[in-house]
Parts: C-alpha cells; sequence; structure tokens
C-alpha cells in the first residue's frame, strides 16, 4: 500500500515529464537537472502534459519504487510556477491524487505547542 509518512520531504517536479522514462530515467533527471539525490528515501512526483498521469519515485532500503497512476478521466491539478521544483507535504500529495490544489485555503493548519515550565 502506497502510503507517504507526515515527516518524508516530497519534491514536485514541476512542467511536464515525459512519461516513458522510467525508475532509471527519472533517477537521472532527480539527480541532474533537479540536483536532488534520489537515493535520499524522499518522494519525487512527475506528471505529464495532459496531466492525467503521475508517477513518484522513491528508494526504500534496498531498492526504487515507482508508483504510477493515470487518471481514465478529468486531469491533476498539477502546480504552476516558476520554480523547477516544490517540496510538499504528505497531505498536499494527498490533495493532488484527489485532484485537488496542493493550496487549499480552508484546510486547518497545524497547530505546533511548547511546553511551559
Amino acid at each position: 500500500m502506497f502510503s507517504p509518512t507526515q515527516n518524508l520531504k516530497i519534491h514536485i517536479a514541476l512542467g511536464s515529464t515525459d512519461m516513458r522514462k522510467s525508475i532509471d530515467g527519472l533517477s537521472i533527471l532527480v539527480s541532474e537537472t533537479l540536483n536532488l539525490d534520489p537515493f535520499s528515501g524522499h518522494m519525487f512526483v512527475f506528471c505529464n502534459r495532459k496531466q492525467n498521469i503521475l508517477k513518484i519515485l522513491y528508494w526504500d532500503r534496498n531498492g526504487f519504487c515507482l508508483w504510477h497512476k493515470r487518471l481514465e478521466k478529468d486531469c491533476f491539478q498539477w502546480p504552476k510556477s516558476k520554480n523547477e521544483i516544490l517540496t510538499i507535504g504528505a497531505k498536499e500529495l494527498s490533495w493532488l491524487m484527489d485532484g485537488l490544489s496542493i493550496h487549499q485555503e480552508k484546510a486547518h493548519k497545524p497547530l505546533k505547542y511548547s511546553a511551559v515550565f
């Protein structure tokens, strides 16, 4: 089962990616174009031009995993930005895979408390 944890870094490669690329091609893209470490254990998310296919590449202890989702109808709300890469959390990835924008204005913001002694 594919289930990202809260502490995991998820990097979105903005723009479109050739979905003919598999593990080798995507890991080279991560290291050479995005200047990130494909062996870090972080997730790297790619989308095609039609925005109906997502691929997620990540290193899992002793090998690469490639998760692929193709929508039969509709498209993903892929973020538009002038940056090459965007780092999001597990909640935003879940929204993206559900067809929602990663910027949910009405979502509850995380609360952080500090102990007072």
